[in-house]
């Protein structure tokens, strides 16, 4: 193919294309949200509640522009999904509370809570799959991924939008950790880095089904565990040693330990 037939094949492409938000656009509500949320991550001061009410409708605005880019995708009305997010607003906030205070108990290194606001990826992954899964709920197209792959290239931490995850979840570290679409995750959950929660198959045809695995209550996964299959249930009050590779479900109160040869030798 000659270049300028290229180009044309380029141009008819570029012309047909879906209309979508900027990862920067998202980035603007997703920090403005966080900012209004919590003192500790915003860098703004505000000496009045006139201030703060301000900058809480203009997230809201921010979002309003991103979903005028989907909106021909979308079978709710713009205001209508904007008011239910908005509403569930306070729930997803107790939620992410809940969590902050679930590293600040589990890590020793944890000064305060406000530390693990502002600095923890953990968190931050955290905070953001929250806010993606409650529009992933409302059926907004596009966005939740958008939004969950901003917090991937800053975290290293892939979380679908659309996992189920409980109250109190702690990612520690974070690194590498995968958490595919039909995921559930019950409370009190804690995860390290390089853990994945994957499926068994990546086959198309497999779409609507619950293809990665259930963690229940108060359950650690250690480092580099994989966990694979819609019908592996990790059950309560278990423990998944690091590297481990499971395919089937373990019951309740089980530790789950990889042991490797290991050979020593005093170098001569």
């Amino acid at each position: 193919m000659q270049e300028k037939e290229f180009i044309n094949d380029l141009f008819i492409t570029h012309s047909n294309k879906t209309n979508l938000p900027s990862p920067f656009l998202v980035q603007n509500f997703i920090d403005t949200l966080l900012s209004v949320l919590f003192p500790a991550y915003s860098n703004k001061a505000f000496p009045s509640k006139d201030e703060l009410k301000t900058e809480y409708f203009t997230s809201k605005q921010h979002l309003l522009n991103a979903l005028l880019f989907v909106e021909s995708f979308m079978d709710k009305e713009i205001e209508d999904v904007i008011n239910e997010f908005y509403n569930d607003l306070p729930v997803l906030y107790d939620l992410l509370l809940k969590d902050a205070e679930a590293i600040e108990a589990g890590d020793p290194a944890a000064k305060n809570r406000d530390e693990v606001i502002r600095s923890y990826p953990g968190f931050y992954a955290i905070s953001i799959y929250r806010v993606a899964n409650l529009m992933h709920r409302l059926n907004v197209p596009f966005i939740p991924r958008i939004l969950t792959e901003i917090a991937h290239s800053k975290t290293g931490i892939d979380i679908h939008p659309g996992a189920t995850i409980g109250s109190h979840f702690f990612i520690d570290h974070g690194t590498g950790v995968v958490i595919g679409e039909t995921t559930q995750i019950g409370d009190f959950v804690k995860l390290y880095q390089g853990v994945t929660l994957g499926a068994l198959s990546v086959s198309k045809g497999m779409a609507a089904e619950k293809r990665h695995p259930t963690i229940e209550d108060h359950v650690v996964i250690y480092a580099g565990a994989t966990i694979l299959g819609g019908k592996t249930f990790i059950g309560n009050n278990s423990i998944i040693g690091g590297n481990v590779w499971l395919t089937e479900s373990v019951p309740p109160n089980s530790v789950v330990y990889h042991k490797p040869q290991l050979n020593v030798e005093q170098s001569k």
